[in-house]
């Protein structure tokens, strides 16, 4: 069976070294249906998406992690997030062309920010320069500065799926160095094609097969936005009553689409009058309390 839209861990048994793959498909072409932009950004979403699925599948917890690259050239914004439970959406902003190659080339002078937002605790960001040839680089050098773990990451997309292999070692055991060189040297040698085309477990045997690998079940990954009509309704309340009726006095109604999902969401007066009715009410009821 190919596997698709599915994030693998594996460990080494003696080695103290974890890893992650994943392949997106249709959760990739569902993303990527939504943004506007030039082929060599499109797949840097791709990759994005395949690298924050496998950084979500290092958490602990309930949250979700975001990575956002911004920078003052030709591609202004990428933005790719999963949750803990493998649901993603990501976009894009940039020009009507990108120049290919680094990510100076393509960024200008930016930064990578990650944000780690656990459903029940305040989030924390790391922030790197958006510098070196690819994303997968420049989210080594992330985890070089924070984590200060050895960590090394392959990401590829195409047309069709974006794919993903990281291998990092166990921050609770030595790893031998000479061990991790070994394995990384190892790893080295995929070309794109091949980590586009192998599965998991063909892909860890023709790599390392002289090591003993655990390989878990496979977790799937799917597109997944958040928006919905709650969410925005009480982005409208935090603009405040004399915002919405400016609006609504301007343009009549109240009009919001999701940038992740293209999702359309309308207000007319009798909508907002109603939201701030309920935000009155729930203020009241907070008060006699």
């Amino acid at each position: 069976m190919i596997e698709q839209d599915l994030l693998r861990r594996f460990l080494f048994e003696e080695l103290g070294i974890r890893g992650e793959w994943v392949k997106l498909t249709q959760s990739w072409q569902t993303a990527k249906m939504h943004q506007q932009g030039p082929e060599n950004a499109q797949l840097q979403l791709g990759q994005a998406l395949a690298a924050v699925s496998m950084l979500a599948a290092t958490i602990k917890f309930n949250g979700s992690i975001i990575l956002q690259a911004q920078g003052d050239g030709a591609f202004k914004t990428l933005v790719a997030q999963s949750t803990h439970d493998q649901k993603l959406r990501g976009l894009i902003r940039s020009h009507d062309f990108v120049p290919a190659g680094s990510l100076e080339t393509m960024f200008g002078t930016g930064r990578l920010v990650l944000t780690i937002e656990p459903d029940n605790a305040q989030p924390y960001q790391g922030i790197v320069g958006l510098e070196g040839d690819n994303l997968a680089t420049a989210l080594q050098t992330y985890f070089q500065q924070s984590e200060q773990l050895n960590t090394r990451l392959w990401l590829f997309a195409n047309e069709t799926q974006a794919v993903g292999l990281l291998l990092q070692e166990l921050p609770s055991k030595n790893t031998d160095e000479n061990e991790w060189e070994r394995i990384e040297i190892l790893a080295d040698t995929i070309t794109e094609q091949e980590l586009l085309s192998w599965d998991c477990e063909q892909l860890l045997f023709n790599l390392f097969n002289e090591d003993e690998i655990r390989i878990f079940d496979a977790e799937p990954v799917k597109f997944e936005c958040s928006c919905g009509r709650p969410r925005i309704e009480r982005t409208l309340r935090a603009l405040g009553k004399e915002e919405l009726e400016s609006i609504l006095e301007e343009q009549g109604s109240i009009e919001v689409g999701c940038e992740f999902c293209g999702e359309h969401y309308a207000f007319d007066k009798v909508d907002v009058i109603t939201l701030l009715a309920e935000e009155t009410i729930a203020s009241t009821s907070e008060t006699r309390h």
